[in-house]
Parts: structure tokens; C-alpha cells; sequence
């Protein structure tokens, strides 16, 4: 009989037509994946042979003075790519994989973006992750919703009874058959993804797939729950694609509806603002003002004096620092808030199994809030580097001769903040076993009532 309902599965032409459609969306997302993966090396090179030329030109045309050449200079910063992001996109396509900055007041640098279409940033990314957390649903609600209630409506479900010698044991396999064609099908996908977007088969991909398969499998408890109530086709048909929506649509709509008004975030552009008000009003500062301040910043330096008149580089540069010193207040609350709102998400995502199967693989793409985040603290890292290297050279008025400007190489961030395998998988096991479990319990109490 088993053999009887593989057949009738595969031959009918809704599950072929359905199975072609989820290949080749899930074709499409790699096909996007790989552009963008291109795009990233794109930029990534191109910024590698313009710091290299351009320092090259600018320290040719400002070979006189060292603070005007840093004026100009451009430092770029790589956030390293992972080839898993070609499958989880996530906020990658906003926030700029380089970051180019000069020593001067950091904050007004620190949110610059690509310009993009906004309208291609509202429709979003056909990733692969969209089409997992999306599309797969959908096709499990076509293939489960009247595994048992279609054979009563047609009144065969009375032969079955009497032909099967374990009917609870039958409607398992109806499950199984549905569960190992689209998880075939989702491997051969993950499988294809591994050449065309140069993913290394390491425990990162491997918790990768463990999620994608266990969302599946999150799918099919749920139908399970829903087959357990012993309703017509169309009440679970009605019922699964409610549950859908709200898993996808509705409840994350609430979740980030709720998270924005719990937690507001301040404009960027008003930590720009204020960098650069802290940084004009120091023109019309006493001069031993500004430079006290600055060596209560670095003392290191505070034995190195700078003339009373005329114009001097480091007095520039001091009150570029204190344009950030003073604009600290705002960049410390925008962060503060960025991380409340990444912790606040967290955790309500453990409760909606299509929330956090998003997170998990951002997280393990890398191309996350927190990914992000982490960056921009490298960032600041970064440009604290540049600063104290230079700084002393323009105190001793260092000829810009004497740097070797090749040396700057393209710096990359590599993000090794741990992901732990019982918080990614845990969440589902859970709302899979409780789901599972308790709609076999119902279906072992109800399937045999003819």
C-alpha cells in the first residue's frame, strides 16, 4: 500500500508542478546569492587598488605637508564576506561591507552607506533564506492539508482502514514521503550552493543546514497538530495558511512594531550633527582651551606645545577629536539602543520559530545586526590606530617623504563572535517535539473513528 500512495504522491501533477516551482525559486536565490557574493569581491578589490593609487597621487601632489595629506587620505576597512551570506543575505545589502575613513572626527563617518535604490531595499532579497522561511511552508500546506481528510471526504478512508494493518503507522509514512521529498529537495539546493557560492563544508554551514532542515521539520509538526483535529480539507487548508501568515507576516510585523516603539532609536544624522557642531564651535575657541582638553584625551602628548598663532595641524586635528569627544553622548546612546534592540529581538524571537530561524542564519551568515555592530566597534578601533600613529609625526612635522604609503594595506574584520549550537537548535527542537508529539498523541487517539 505504501508503495501504492509513493506513486500516487509523485504522479500527480500539483506536487510536480509545486516541486518545480520551489526548485527553481531556490535556483533564482542562489543565482542572487552568487551576484551578490561578486558584488562584495567587486568592491572589496576595487577598494584595495584605489587606496594603493591614491595614495600614491596624493602623496605626489601633498609631498610638503603631512596634515593636508591626511586631510584627504582615505584608510579603507573590509567586514569580511562570508560566503554563507550569498544564502542569507540579511542587512548586507544596507550596511557597506567597506568602510573608507580618514583620521578626522570619526562619528560623521562612521554610518556613510552605498546609495541604492530604495524601492529595491523595500521589495528586499529572493535569497535563499527568503525562500526556506517563505516559500517551503507553502508547499508543505499543499502537500499535508488533506492527507487524511481528503480520503474521508472521497469515502475510501474505510478501505484504507481495512487494508492497513497499522493505520497510525500508514498516515506516518504519508508524513515521511512528503518530509523526504522536499528535504531532498532542500539538500540538493544547500548541495549546489556549496560550488557556486565557494561555502567551505565547515560546522558553520553544518549548523546552517541543521536550521534549514529543522524549520522544515518545525513545518510538518504543525501539519501533524493540524491533521490531529480531524477536520475538512478546507478548515486545514484555512487553518495552516493562518498559521502561516501569522508566523511570517503578522507576528513580526508586531515584534519589530513593538521593538521600535520600546526602543527608539536616535537618527544617526544627529550624532553627525553633533560631531560636527563640537568640531566648528572649537574655530572660535581659545586655542589653550582646545588643546587642554585634547591632551586630557591623550596626555602622552600633552609635552609637545602648539603655537599660539598661525595655523597648525594638530590644533586641526585636536579639534576634530573633540568634535567626537563631544558628540560621545549621542553615539553612546545610538549604540546603546542598536543593542537593546538586537538583545529585545532575541529573545522574542525563541517564541516564534520563523523569527528565530531568520536570526540563527543572519547570525551564521554574518550579515546581521550584531555582525554590523561588531564592525562598527572595529571601526572606531580602527581609526584610533590611524590617530595614534600619526599623531606624532605631525607634532614633529615629519616629511611625508619618510612614510612608505604601499604599506597601507586594505585591513579586514573578521567576525569570530561564537555562535552556540544549543541556541540556535534548541528553539525548534522544542516547538517541534511539542507539536509532533502532541498531534501523534491525537491522531493515535482519533484516526481509527470512520
Amino acid at each position: 500500500m505504501i508503495l501504492l500512495a509513493v506513486k500516487n504522491f509523485v504522479r500527480s501533477g500539483g506536487v510536480r508542478i509545486g516541486l518545480l516551482f520551489l526548485l527553481v525559486a531556490g535556483l533564482a536565490s542562489l543565482l542572487v546569492g552568487h551576484q551578490f557574493l561578486n558584488r562584495q569581491q567587486t568592491a572589496v578589490a576595487d577598494a584595495r587598488a584605489f587606496q594603493q593609487k591614491d595614495f600614491r597621487r596624493s602623496a605626489a601632489v601633498h609631498s610638503h605637508e603631512l596634515g593636508l595629506l591626511l586631510y584627504y587620505l582615505k584608510f579603507s576597512l573590509v567586514n569580511e564576506t562570508s560566503p554563507l551570506s550569498g544564502l542569507s543575505i540579511g542587512q548586507r545589502d544596507v550596511n557597506a561591507s567597506v568602510q573608507s575613513v580618514t583620521i578626522r572626527a570619526l562619528e560623521g563617518q562612521k554610518y556613510d552607506a552605498d546609495l541604492t535604490n530604495p524601492t529595491n531595499q523595500l521589495l528586499g532579497n529572493l535569497d535563499f533564506s527568503f525562500v526556506l522561511i517563505y516559500l517551503f511552508p507553502l508547499l508543505i500546506i499543499a502537500f499535508t492539508y488533506n492527507i487524511i481528510s481528503e480520503e474521508k471526504e472521497s469515502g475510501t478512508w474505510r478501505i484504507v482502514a481495512v487494508q492497513s494493518n497499522n493505520l497510525l503507522r500508514f498516515v506516518g509514512q504519508l508524513f515521511l514521503i512528503r518530509l523526504l521529498t522536499l528535504l531532498g529537495l532542500l539538500l540538493i539546493l544547500l548541495a549546489l550552493a556549496v560550488p557556486l557560492l565557494g561555502i567551505a563544508p565547515d560546522a558553520s554551514f553544518g549548523l546552517f543546514l541543521a536550521t534549514s532542515v529543522l524549520y522544515v521539520l518545525f513545518w510538518f509538526g504543525v501539519s501533524v497538530w493540524v491533521a490531529s483535529l480531524q477536520q475538512r480539507s478546507s478548515v486545514n487548508a484555512m487553518l495552516l495558511l493562518g498559521i502561516w501568515l501569522g508566523l511570517v507576516v503578522v507576528l513580526p510585523a508586531i515584534v519589530n512594531t513593538y521593538i521600535t516603539t520600546r526602543y527608539p532609536v536616535p537618527e544617526a544624522l544627529a550624532t553627525t550633527l553633533a560631531q560636527r557642531k563640537g568640531y566648528h564651535e572649537k574655530w572660535d575657541m581659545d586655542r589653550t582651551q582646545t588643546m587642554t582638553r585634547f591632551y586630557a584625551h591623550y596626555p602622552q602628548f600633552k609635552h609637545n606645545p602648539v603655537p599660539d598663532s598661525g595655523f597648525s595641524w594638530l590644533w586641526y586635528y585636536a579639534m576634530q577629536q573633540l568634535g567626537d569627544d563631544e558628540s560621545a553622548t549621542q553615539a553612546d546612546e545610538l549604540k546603546a539602543r542598536l543593542l537593546q534592540r538586537e538583545a529585545a529581538s532575541r529573545t522574542i524571537a525563541r517564541f516564534i520559530p520563523t523569527l528565530h530561524t531568520q536570526l540563527q542564519l543572519n547570525d551564521l551568515a554574518r550579515s546581521g545586526l550584531g555582525n554590523q555592530l561588531r564592525f562598527l566597534d572595529y571601526t572606531s578601533r580602527f581609526h584610533e590606530k590611524k590617530r595614534l600613529y600619526f599623531y606624532p609625526k605631525l607634532i614633529n612635522n615629519a616629511p611625508v617623504s619618510a612614510e612608505r604609503w604601499d604599506a597601507f594595506p586594505v585591513e579586514t574584520f573578521t567576525d569570530r563572535a561564537p555562535v552556540g549550537y544549543v541556541g540556535v537548535l534548541a528553539p525548534l527542537l522544542l516547538f517541534i517535539l511539542g507539536l509532533a508529539g502532541f498531534g501523534w498523541v491525537n491522531l493515535s487517539r482519533s484516526v481509527y473513528r470512520l
